[in-house]
């Protein structure tokens, strides 16, 4: 038996992003094996788009106020709605604000003329006094 015949082969596990491999080989051969599947990887990576890449959705930066004002422009308030009805449709479509926030952002909207308010304090309703 040669001194070559009598080596085992080496074995080598790479993982290059998604990419795994496994290389058995002779010592002398690994560097070529090796270089060549790098740039056989760097080639098909420049050809492939990479359609793994997850894109996040923009973060949605919304105030209570303009939250207030697209239910308005949805005509949500045509037909008047307390506090608690408007607090816990926000928090349906994903809005958790605090009451008073809410509130606040609701007499805001009625200076600015585009709700108007009814009721007693505490017990107020808040209507479209004017169409989006």
């Amino acid at each position: 038996m040669t001194e070559k015949e009598a080596r085992p082969p080496i074995r080598v596990k790479m993982k290059i992003g998604e990419i795994e491999f496994e290389i058995e080989c002779q010592e002398e051969q690994l560097q070529t094996t090796v270089e060549k599947i790098l740039s056989t990887i760097t080639e098909k990576l420049k050809e492939t788009p990479l359609i793994t890449e997850r894109v996040a959705p923009p973060p949605r930066a919304e105030t209570c106020k303009s939250l207030i004002q697209k239910l308005w422009e949805e005509e949500w308030f045509a037909t008047p709605r307390g506090l608690g009805e408007v607090h816990s449709e926000m928090a349906r479509r994903g809005f958790h604000y605090d009451r008073t926030a809410v509130a606040h952002a609701l007499i805001d909207l009625v200076k600015d003329g585009i709700l108007t308010r009814q009721g007693k304090p505490r017990r107020y309703q808040y209507a479209q006094k004017r169409p989006p």
